[in-house]
């Protein structure tokens, strides 16, 4: 019996988990537009100069190599559902039985306006040292003015993103900053913005108030129940209140399914693909999705965060439910086990919470450190990342501020 031809369209945490999954059990394409995969959970590090940029991406071909998958840089165009077929923007059409989306998600603004015009998103390498040249281009601007001109940055959304890139860069002033130039450094101020009525909203209120406290200590200016109504160049609309001023806005405060994925002729829910609980998209048996793209909900109806473990639950569950159709057995419904939930506000500090088990200060801090790393892929990119932590950790210093971006 010839093996299914499987397409992967993305090479997230997902896309290449089915991939490695599939191996010996099906002809495997994926495809990406980039051909690097980038661990999005430390981005923040590289736009706060914490890490160097090609830490956090590894390139697709060596995550494959052992898989016996096909590569192809491109983008997804259309899908020919009748033929099952898939047209990528490099012309070539690629014939599946299987087609897996795993396209991954975008910046979600919210309909709020000058998101698109003014803000800084996090959602690839790019976006991450544009904001890291652009804080160190306001940086030398300050130590030029050498007067009492304020820069700064607001960082909109009390999420785990939210959280680590304001108290990331509230330790880069107050240390390698303030020791390059200490005046310059002391009129830098880092302005965090919640809708909401707390920090860390999925987790519980006693850890929310702790980051909160922890954040406020390290000199950054939390505001809560904050809703912005716009963005400008230099400043944020709030919602009733006094306008704010942000010579940079760093954008945190949500995604939405890849906007690709609408192009693809499935039926959506929101943003995300309408799926069974299966996996299988709805009225198409024969394409599943998984991941952040993949619009499956709970038992609650509610539908699951955004996050790698998500990704990587589905990726091996949809390899085997393909596995299981070749060799004729009954699908399954797929069931998330949460293994909790984690986010770190600086040095020895973070919150770690599984279920009805919480952990703060030093250990959670460890604990966040060692499981990123346990998941980065490439070991070249382990070793440089914990060489990175341990020169930081130790001289109090960030040796990645350089000014690299296209200008």
């Amino acid at each position: 019996m010839s093996k299914p031809r499987v397409v992967i369209l993305g090479a997230g945490f997902g896309g290449l988990t089915a991939a490695r999954e599939l191996r010996d059990h099906a002809d495997v394409t994926v495809v990406d537009r980039h051909n690097f995969q980038t661990f999005l959970p430390l981005l923040y590090q590289v736009a706060s100069a914490g890490l160097a940029a090609d830490h956090v991406a590894h390139p697709v071909r060596g995550a494959l190599r052992k898989s016996g998958a096909q590569f192809r840089m491109g983008s997804p165009i259309t899908v020919d559902h009748n033929n099952k077929t898939v047209k990528i923007d490099s012309s070539e059409v690629l014939a599946f039985d299987h087609l897996i989306i795993a396209l991954g998600s975008a910046t979600a603004d919210f309909g709020v306006k000058g998101v698109n015009e003014f803000a800084l998103g996090m959602k690839s390498v790019h976006e991450a040292l544009a904001i890291r040249a652009e804080v160190m281009r306001r940086f030398e601007d300050l130590c030029r003015f050498q007067d009492d001109t304020e820069f700064t940055i607001a960082v909109v959304g009390g999420g785990p993103t939210g959280v680590e890139m304001a108290g990331a860069f509230a330790e880069l002033i107050r240390g390698p900053l303030a020791n390059d130039q200490a005046e310059a450094a002391a009129n830098m101020k880092i302005v965090l913005i919640e809708a909401g009525p707390r920090l860390l909203p999925s987790f519980s209120p006693a850890l929310s108030a702790r980051t909160k406290k922890d954040l406020e200590k390290l000199g950054v200016n939390v505001m809560l129940n904050t809703a912005v109504e716009e963005v400008k160049n230099t400043s944020i609309s709030i919602k009733g209140a006094a306008t704010i001023p942000a010579q940079i806005t760093i954008w945190a405060a949500g995604v939405r399914g890849e906007p690709t994925a609408s192009a693809l002729n499935l039926p959506l829910i929101s943003t995300r693909v309408d799926v069974e609980q299966t996996l299988q998209v709805k009225n198409y048996p024969h394409i599943w999705a998984i991941g952040d793209i993949s619009g499956f909900k709970d038992s609650e109806g509610k539908f699951l965060p955004m996050v790698a473990p998500v990704a990587l639950q589905q990726g091996r569950f949809v390899a085997k439910q393909i596995i299981n159709l070749a060799q004729n057995k009954a699908l399954n419904s797929f069931k998330y086990r949460d293994k909790g939930s984690m986010a770190t506000i600086g040095r020895n500090k973070a919150v770690v919470e599984v279920k009805n088990f919480r952990m703060t200060g030093v250990l959670a801090w460890y604990a966040w450190l060692w499981l990123h790393l346990f998941y980065l892929l490439g070991g070249r990119n382990k070793i440089g990342t914990m060489a990175d932590w341990t020169w930081n950790y130790l001289t109090f210093d960030r040796g990645n501020r350089h000014i690299m971006d296209s200008n």
